[in-house]
């Protein structure tokens, strides 16, 4: 993994949200510049890139020396490799028809644009100076010869996002469009899992199990009756959370299967994860049969979580053990036990949604 924190390059930034954008600088993987929030203008294109234009050219005349590249997030689909954002875009209306956002800012600052998915970035951005070095780095100090190259970023959010990370390179498939928002609800199949587990389920969820489908709560709110520090309907509130945890973990089955990674959530909704990481680890610890009737994982997998100190002292010693070469007194390690790791993000998803951009940006100028 690059040594991002010493690298002298500056990248300029932004988050881009439908009702602000807040532009920045980062060098070494930190910022350097008080972040600048303008209005973005979602709706009238001509406003919105005008908005683009100004705060980067805000922040470059409070730089000491020119930016290496551009790099940041955009909400939706897009030709990502191309910097194309279009399609069905609720939060940029006005970039439907298809908007050359990368080839435009490359015209006007004239360095390379890097643009993403943010649930790539955030899974890019945990895999260079998140979890997978912190769970390398304590396997290591564990005295484990195991060791981790990939890793699945999923966050909690306005939707459902996740993000692959393959051997240190990022998987963004030859569509830009790596998604499991999509896949079915455990329990409707006529049902997007996103719906069952973004912000907008929790308030769903909560309004039918606690009889008050017009209640105005947000899922703080929600998450704090849970906690007893706010009146509600304590148990619906507790259900709820268990509830989106297992749809995501039942979704998260799939992703696990294919890429055989750890595993990190974040996102605002990640406070909660008390109530809903219990039954999302039993979706990704669920049994299932054969045709002949014998019980197998669903994941082929142990699965652990990585936050109880005990799990990780489990997850860290697996089965190692000494395994001499046939015919020769040479002794191999051996550590036959398959095991994923769970994690919530330490950094948080906007921190590693930075240093995705940041180190992304870097890599693929070294590449050049």
């Amino acid at each position: 993994m690059m040594n991002f924190k010493d690298d002298p390059r500056v990248v300029l930034t932004l988050d881009a949200g439908g009702t602000n954008m807040v532009f920045g600088a980062m060098k070494g993987g930190g910022f350097i510049v008080e972040p600048m929030t303008l209005p973005a203008h979602s709706d009238n294109l001509d406003l919105c890139l005008g908005t683009i234009v100004k705060g980067f050219r805000a922040v470059v005349n409070r730089l000491d020396s020119k930016p290496s590249a551009i790099s940041f997030a955009f909400p939706g689909p897009a030709d990502y490799p191309n910097g194309i954002i279009g399609g069905y875009l609720p939060n940029f209306p006005s970039f439907r028809d298809g908007v050359a956002l990368g080839p435009f800012l490359e015209k006007i600052f004239s360095v390379p644009v890097f643009i993403n998915n943010d649930g790539d970035l955030f899974a890019y951005g945990e895999a260079i100076g998140g979890l997978l070095p912190e769970v390398n780095d304590k396997l290591e100090m564990a005295g484990s010869s195991k060791r981790y190259r990939n890793l699945i970023g999923y966050t909690f959010g306005t939707g459902l996002g996740i993000g692959i990370v393959v051997n240190g390179q990022l998987n963004r498939g030859d569509n830009s469009c790596v998604e499991t928002f999509c896949l079915p609800h455990r329990d409707d199949k006529d049902m997007i899992v996103e719906d069952g587990v973004a912000i907008k389920a929790i308030k769903r969820i909560y309004g039918e199990l606690s009889g008050n489908p017009a209640h105005k709560f947000e899922p703080k709110d929600i998450f704090d009756i849970a906690e007893g520090k706010m009146s509600g309907d304590k148990k619906a509130a507790k259900k709820t959370f268990a509830e989106i945890g297992a749809a995501a973990g039942d979704v998260m089955v799939t992703a696990a299967s294919l890429i055989d990674g750890l595993i990190v959530i974040g996102g605002g909704v990640t406070a909660s994860h008390k109530y809903f990481m219990p039954s999302l680890l039993e979706a990704l610890r669920g049994k299932i049969h054969t045709f002949k009737g014998e019980e197998t994982g669903r994941v082929q997998s142990e699965i652990y979580n990585l936050d109880e100190p005990e799990e990780f002292a489990v997850f860290a010693k697996g089965s190692q053990r000494k395994l001499k070469v046939y015919g020769f007194n040479d002794e191999v390690v051996y550590d036959p036990q398959k095991r994923i790791g769970v994690a919530i993000s330490k950094l948080g998803a906007s921190k590693a949604i930075s240093i995705g951009a940041y180190t992304f940006a870097l890599d693929q100028l070294d590449r050049k």
